[in-house]
This record gives structure tokens, C-alpha cells and sequence, in this order.
């Protein structure tokens, strides 16, 4: 749980390693085994979950203070952030595309879904739900971004290994991806509890 007097240090901690958004909070699998295919494609992803999140957290944060709260309009919640996260999304994907063609390429399919991308929501949710001001609701957004990052990053180089290791005909493809990523979300489990968080 994130409390508006912890320290910023500790926000950005909790919401990197110890609550870790995929790892921990079992949230954007749907991305986390689909685009860790490759370590190049994995950085990429990563990247522009960051920007995107961030960016839309930061709106989503505004307008849920200065246009939903004082209209009494807070039903409106979850349109107004899928929409704020849609439109970075698009820019995103156009920039891209305009600048980075092969990565561009390589994403595929799971660029557009960082529309989707239930992480991306979901740190938009948690900082009003944790009632986090607005420079703290954007070190925990870094922090679940860069957790994110950190994760299918480290995952995506497992599976560049495994997928050289001699592994059973039976465990290989998605059984051993599963298999490791419980190993980490095992590992991440240790981290519970640091500095009462």
C-alpha cells in the first residue's frame, strides 16, 4: 500500500521491485510473454510502455482532479483514461513507425496493443486510487514503468538462453517461458515486506 507521506524513494522502490506490475501484480501477461521473444524487441516494448504510461497517467491524473472530480463526473473515470492512453498510443505508434521502421516492424501487432495493455491502465488507476499527488503519482508511474521494463527485459534474455538450452521436446516454446516466469515471480516474492512496503 502506497501512503501520500512515504518517502519518493520508496514509492518509485514499491512500485518497481516490490509490487512489480507483472511480476507480482500478474497484470499484462497478454505482452509480457508475447513480445519477449527477442531482447531487441523487449527494450522496445519497454520503452514505449514508459512513455506511454507516464504520459497518460499524467493527463489521466488531471483530468480525473481538475475536470471529473469538480463536474461530478467521476463515473466517467475509466472512458476518460482509455481514451487519454488510445491517443498516446496512436502518436506513439506513428512516431515509430516514422522513425523506427524495423522496430516498427518488429512489435507487430503489440504496438497497438499498448492500447490494451492492462498496465498502462492500470498505474492510471492506482495513483487515484492511492490518492497520490501529482509528482508522486509520476515516480510511481517511473516505477511500475520501469518495473515493467526491468521485467520483460530480464525475462526476454532468459528466453533467448532456454531457447538454446536443451530443453524437453515437452517444455519447450511457452511451457518453460511459464515455468521461468514463476521462477521470477518466485525470486520478486522475496522482496515482500522490504522497508514495511
Amino acid at each position: 500500500m502506497i501512503s501520500q507521506n512515504m518517502n519518493i524513494f520508496l514509492i518509485f522502490l514499491s512500485a518497481m521491485i516490490v509490487n512489480n506490475i507483472l511480476l507480482i501484480r500478474f497484470i499484462a501477461l497478454c505482452s509480457f510473454f508475447g513480445i519477449s521473444n527477442s531482447m531487441q524487441t523487449s527494450v522496445g516494448m519497454g520503452f514505449a510502455v514508459i512513455f506511454v504510461m507516464i504520459m497518460a497517467t499524467t493527463v489521466s491524473w488531471l483530468v480525473y482532479h481538475y475536470l471529473l472530480i469538480p463536474f461530478n463526473l467521476v463515473y466517467l473515470r475509466t472512458a476518460s483514461f482509455i481514451l487519454t492512453i488510445a491517443t498516446f498510443v496512436q502518436l506513439e505508434e506513428m512516431f515509430i513507425r516514422k522513425t523506427f521502421p524495423p522496430l516498427y516492424r518488429a512489435m507487430g501487432i503489440y504496438l497497438p496493443l499498448i492500447v490494451v495493455n492492462c498496465a498502462v491502465l492500470a498505474a492510471a488507476f492506482l495513483v487515484i486510487d492511492y490518492n497520490l499527488d501529482l509528482v508522486k503519482s509520476l515516480i510511481y508511474t517511473l516505477g511500475v514503468g520501469g518495473g515493467y521494463f526491468f521485467a520483460i527485459v530480464m525475462f526476454a534474455g532468459i528466453r533467448e538462453r532456454t531457447n538454446m538450452a536443451p530443453v524437453p521436446k515437452s517444455f519447450q516454446g511457452y511451457p518453460i517461458a511459464f515455468i521461468t516466469a514463476s521462477l521470477m515471480s518466485l525470486a520478486f516474492l522475496g522482496f515482500k515486506g522490504l522497508f514495511g512496503l
